[in-house]
């Protein structure tokens, strides 16, 4: 009996977490979870902007790089050596091939439809209603281990130690973040991301209406589906993608495909 109720009353302490303001800070197995956010052909690429992409000092991208509608010279810094198609370009900073809307046919369709996964993309993640949590920590959310489900804020979001816990790998499909940010998206200097029980950087969706900055050092995780900029500042890395809806800027950074 006793045994019996010491189980009841940690539930209900659970369930009480879960809802309440810091409700993400004891990961919870999601009952119904979310579907992932269909990226298309957008997908296939490391990176992917409008309005091209600059590096600085050594950078390191491991998958593919686009830009559409500007041209190829909006790729700067990247010592671009075109191939005898014109239908690419290469890099010794990049392990992949890098396009642009100027190349030759098929590139420009290629790039118009990657554009436009994006966009459609971005709209899937921004429309997603009924969030499981809501303002968590105000935006600062430094320190919290989070659960598989929706999480929406009406301001800024910033951390520089983020933990995102899924279920127990016997229970199914994999767990799904959808992270919904209205504001800017702010990774600290030094800043670590940790995957536990399942999570992947993959099904990490950041749907971010203004600007992402990783400072530092800063070593994040997921997919970034940016409205306006994304900065790398010197040494900051990503496991997964930035999908910027405007530029991105690199300095000394190193981007792995997730």
């Amino acid at each position: 009996m006793l045994s019996h109720s010491v189980l009841s009353l940690g539930s209900l302490l659970l369930a009480l977490n879960f809802h309440g303001a810091d409700s993400a800070t004891t990961p919870l197995v999601d009952e119904n979870p979310r579907p992932v956010v269909l990226l298309g052909t957008a997908g296939d690429f490391a990176i992917l902007t409008k309005t091209g992409v600059t590096t600085t000092g050594v950078t390191d991208v491991t998958g593919d790089m686009g830009t559409s509608p500007i041209a190829a010279a909006a790729l700067t810094g990247f010592s671009l050596t075109i191939d005898s198609t014109n239908t690419f370009s290469l890099s010794t900073h990049v392990t992949g091939k890098l396009f642009a809307a100027s190349y030759t046919s098929p590139t420009p369709s290629k790039m118009t439809t990657a554009i436009s996964d994006m966009e459609t993309a971005y709209t899937d993640a921004a429309g997603r209603v009924n969030p499981d949590v809501l303002d968590l920590g105000a935006g600062t959310i430094d320190g919290l281990t989070l659960a598989p489900g929706l999480y929406k804020w009406g301001s800024s979001v910033d951390f520089t130690k983020l933990t995102f816990k899924g279920k127990d790998l016997a229970q199914g499909a994999d767990p799904v973040w959808i992270l919904q940010v209205t504001g800017d998206l702010i990774v600290g200097a030094g800043a670590i991301v940790t995957l536990t029980n399942g999570a992947l950087a993959k099904n990490i969706f950041w749907q971010v209406a203004g600007s992402t900055t990783l400072h530092t050092t800063a070593a994040m995780k997921g997919i970034i589906l940016c409205a306006k900029s994304i900065v790398f500042q010197t040494g900051s890395s990503l496991n997964g993608k930035a999908l910027a809806q405007t530029a991105v800027t690199l300095d000394a950074a190193t981007i792995v495909k997730a």
